[in-house]
């Protein structure tokens, strides 16, 4: 597997991911990080939030938009410098998310690349926003 270099970019280029989110991946996900907020694992607790059941750690989605950027674009050797985040829409579990990059801006002097980063459901709700800046490879 290699990445692209910065001189193998163009402004445009995109890459996407796509992931069912499961049970155990939200579980998962809540043991690793220790983040056991109850609406996220909490069936009986969920029922009485805005959402009216469980949904998915926001920074899931996130987590496959990073997997866009270290296996796809840039792709191996890709180093993650920053990353803004808007959540748009709640997660469910069931729900399959769509991680896409696109390269917005290339700056060649100092080996950077700015992609737009999305995530979007099935029915094509954008779920997560943002932007990322990533070192691409040699």
């Amino acid at each position: 597997m290699k990445g692209f270099t910065i001189n193998e970019l163009k402004v445009g280029q995109s890459a996407s991911f796509s992931k069912t989110v499961t049970e155990s991946d939200v579980y998962l996900y809540a043991g690793v990080t220790g983040d056991i907020n109850p609406a996220h694992i909490n069936h009986e607790y969920a029922k009485d939030t805005l959402f009216k059941e469980r949904i998915a750690h926001g920074m899931l989605s996130a987590g496959l938009v990073s997997a866009v950027l270290g296996v796809h674009l840039p792709g191996p050797g890709t180093i993650y410098m920053g990353q803004t985040l808007k959540f748009t829409a709640p997660v469910k579990f069931g729900d399959t998310i769509t991680a896409t990059a696109e390269v917005s801006e290339l700056i060649v002097d100092k080996n950077r690349v700015k992609l737009k980063t999305t995530c979007t459901n099935q029915e094509g709700t954008v779920v997560l926003e943002g932007e990322a800046t990533v070192m691409a490879p040699k």
